[in-house]
């Protein structure tokens, strides 16, 4: 007993906010890196994590291709579209106030929803676990399924792997050059209008792989991203906005603090993200990892 809680419970619900904390991981990584590099607060962002989820499922369904096939195809395919809307709409505001940036990408993932919903409706569609990933592990304390100890094991190597990626190497380089200064990196040769919109195509298509991910343990519904985009704002904020490193860390860290809320006082587990966000801008306007401006 620990706390007055059995032992198999608080380690159930820990794991489930580690499961939470993977998933606020990538999808707040994306954010960190598109608002580090353009400035732009991507409110599509939850709409293109629902896309994934829905692209991996119409692969299967349409095409017959599973969830292996998916998890390469369906970001890929988010990331395209991301792209798209980066080159054709948000590259025409970069000049502008952040607001209209805000207000343009908002008003798109209601777009994006709403089409998703006016073609499934709002009832969850199942995807299958792989086989290969079905089960789960006896740890003797509590049982551990497979597929959810997948999860955070891709969230945590992808999240690594893309933070190295951006901090040591010569590309991450080029990249936080880029936010300091565009016309000097552009002066080096270096085509750095294609290497933003790549780089709002790689977060998008992080959202998007964090979606099918998220296909087996949720149900596939228009509604999935909405439900989740304000807590990973949160979180964003938190770990300090643009920094990929606090929005890793913040990510698991409030996942684990979510799943603790939820057993000891669960009255108060869908706000403790807020309430943590709420002290902090009192205490560190600029999140707990963040720059001032």
């Amino acid at each position: 007993m620990i706390f007055g809680v059995p032992l198999q419970a608080l380690l159930g619900q820990l794991l489930l906010g580690l499961i939470n904390g993977a998933f606020y991981a990538m999808l707040s990584l994306g954010l960190a890196l598109i608002f580090g590099l353009l400035n732009i607060i991507n409110f599509t962002h939850g709409a293109l994590y629902m896309a994934g989820a829905f692209a991996a499922w119409l692969v299967l369904t349409y095409l017959g291709i599973g969830y292996w096939g998916a998890l390469l195809l369906a970001p890929l395919a988010v990331g395209l579209f991301g792209m798209l809307l980066e080159r054709f709409l948000l590259s025409r505001l970069y000049k502008l106030d952040h607001l209209y940036g805000l207000l343009l990408t908002f008003g798109l993932a209601l777009v994006i929803e709403g089409g998703f919903r006016q073609l499934y409706g709002v009832s969850g569609m199942p995807y299958p676990v792989p086989k290969e990933l079905q089960g789960g592990w006896n740890l003797g304390v509590m049982y551990l399924p497979i597929y959810r100890g997948w999860v955070v094991v891709v969230s945590a190597s992808v999240c690594l792997g893309t933070w190295l990626l951006v901090e040591k190497t010569k590309l991450g380089s080029y990249l936080r050059a880029a936010t300091e200064n565009r016309a000097l990196v552009q002066a080096f040769g270096i085509n750095v209008p294609m290497m933003v919109t790549l780089t709002f195509g790689f977060g998008v298509a992080l959202a998007a792989l964090a979606g099918v991910l998220a296909a087996p343990i949720y149900s596939v519904n228009p509604l999935m991203g909405s439900n989740l985009i304000i807590v990973v704002f949160a979180v964003v904020v938190i770990g300090g906005m643009g920094s990929m490193g606090g929005a890793i860390i913040t990510s698991f860290a409030l996942g684990l603090v979510e799943g603790l809320t939820k057993l000891l006082y669960p009255e108060a587990a869908s706000t403790i993200i807020f309430l943590v966000m709420a002290v902090l801008l009192l205490v560190k306007p600029a999140g707990l990892f963040g720059k001032e401006r």
